[in-house]
């Protein structure tokens, strides 16, 4: 929603997507989503990835260091402005802009102050698709990994769960939308359970 905002409100010349991964499993981290279905996602939506490999126990000190190191590669390429699609946590947004501060850079947040519940439904509406690849048990059913998002799971959520998943309670992958040139085509697989509560639900790419 924060690329699609961008892309239709704002002069964009040459969006260059960025996504961390774990280098060892070749997933993005917190959502497990295999860095292949990323590279899927960025082809379809014409848009260049630049991939930051990540270790596994991976500290603050690494993070930031190679963060700091991609965003001087986009630097001397004439790029001095990041977008990312917070929504509402104070403390994440202002850690963002700490760092993006000290690379020369500044943080754009389009989605800044939205109704959470409102901006699930445009989502739908505008004709996104998504896949929820991951949920905290400790605070949504477990049998929501897997299911795609709509109205009727949305209606369903237990009361005190944000519908975007701001506070960590789901992630999901967007496979399709007004932006994409082509859909992100999958099928379910493995299901595993990590640190007692995070279940993740492996999306395995199919021609």
């Amino acid at each position: 929603m924060a690329l699609y905002d961008v892309l239709n409100n704002m002069y964009v010349d040459g969006a260059i997507l960025m996504t961390t991964y774990t280098e060892e499993y070749n997933r993005v981290s917190m959502h497990g989503v295999r860095l292949e279905l990323v590279e899927k996602q960025a082809a379809s939506l014409g848009l260049d990835l630049l991939k930051i490999p990540l270790p596994a126990d991976c500290s603050n000190e690494i993070y930031e260091d190679r963060m700091a190191a991609a965003l001087q590669r986009l630097r001397s390429t004439g790029v001095f402005e990041v977008v990312f699609g917070d929504i509402f946590l104070e403390d994440v947004r202002r850690y963002r802009e700490k760092n993006l501060e000290r690379a020369g850079f500044k943080g754009i947040f389009p989605l800044w102050g939205f109704d959470t519940a409102r901006l699930a439904r445009r989502f739908l509406e505008l004709g996104f698709r998504a896949v929820i690849c991951c949920v905290d048990t400790s605070r949504v059913p477990p049998e929501l990994a897997g299911r795609e998002l709509e109205s009727g799971l949305l209606d369903a959520l237990p009361g005190g769960v944000d519908p975007c998943g701001e506070n960590g309670e789901f992630h999901t992958f967007v496979y399709d939308g007004p932006i994409f040139s082509r859909r992100v085509d999958f099928e379910l697989g493995e299901r595993v359970l990590r640190h007692g509560k995070y279940l993740y639900v492996d999306l395995i790419p199919t021609s």
